[in-house]
């Protein structure tokens, strides 16, 4: 499994060079969104490889099929308040009880999904990144240390504002930017920071009210089924 999982990491790196190398030398104009778009696919494949050849439990997989729903379900629920979404509590409880590639898989699906509701477009394999990796790293990082309320806001709001802004507004910066500036990358980043700000304060609220209660009840279920 770790040579299948190794092989998709080595195709991927191999197929982003080509872009690359299309890009720099072949092509009259450098695309840096194609480029972007590229790494960000063959950023995620091998994450969908690793969990698609993995042999989870039938109770697993739908533990994980609920919590990508109640994430889903989570974003919906506040349609109407822009960043105001708990979707990135509930993806970093996933990785917290789950580990770390199925809280991955939770937040990249979540993503995808939840866009349906609210429009797909270019931004949302940047979403599914941002969000897998929000999930990720919780695994990671909770794998070490008690997932206490507090450590869950503080990584809550750190996952939340920092990296999944970082990564969402570099497709606008793809997006509406004709020439890649300092200048002008920095005022995307500046203009969304309030949008990120709102939406890490809002993770780091659920973390603190429900995020330990949450741990707490998933663990109990995977305890009473050996999950």
């Amino acid at each position: 499994m770790k040579k299948e999982n190794l092989l998709v990491c080595i195709c991927a790196a191999v197929s982003l060079a080509g872009v690359l190398v299309w890009q720099l030398f072949f092509a009259e104009k450098v695309s840096f969104y194609m480029v972007g778009m590229v790494l960000i696919v063959l950023t995620i494949l091998p994450f969908f490889a690793s969990f698609e050849r993995g042999r989870a439990a039938a109770v697993e997989i739908s533990l994980l099929a609920v919590m990508a729903a109640l994430a889903v379900a989570s974003r919906a629920a506040f349609y109407a308040l822009p960043q105001v979404k708990p979707i990135c509590a509930v993806v970093i409880v996933s990785g917290v009880c789950f580990g770390a590639k199925n809280g991955f898989a939770v937040g990249a699906i979540s993503a995808f999904v939840s866009n349906f509701l609210f429009g797909h477009g270019v931004w949302t394999p940047y979403q599914m990144l941002a969000l897998g990796l929000c999930g990720l790293f919780a695994g990671l990082l909770f794998r070490a240390v008690r997932p206490t309320r507090v450590r869950l806001a503080v990584y809550g709001f750190f996952a939340a504002a920092v990296l999944y802004g970082l990564i969402v507004d570099l497709s606008t910066v793809f997006m509406t930017l004709s020439r890649l500036t300092w200048q002008g990358v920095l005022g995307v980043y500046g203009a969304g920071a309030v949008f990120s700000l709102i939406f890490g304060a809002t993770t780091a609220v659920f973390l603190f009210l429900f995020g330990e209660a949450f741990v707490k009840k998933i663990n109990r279920i995977q305890k009473k089924y050996a999950v």
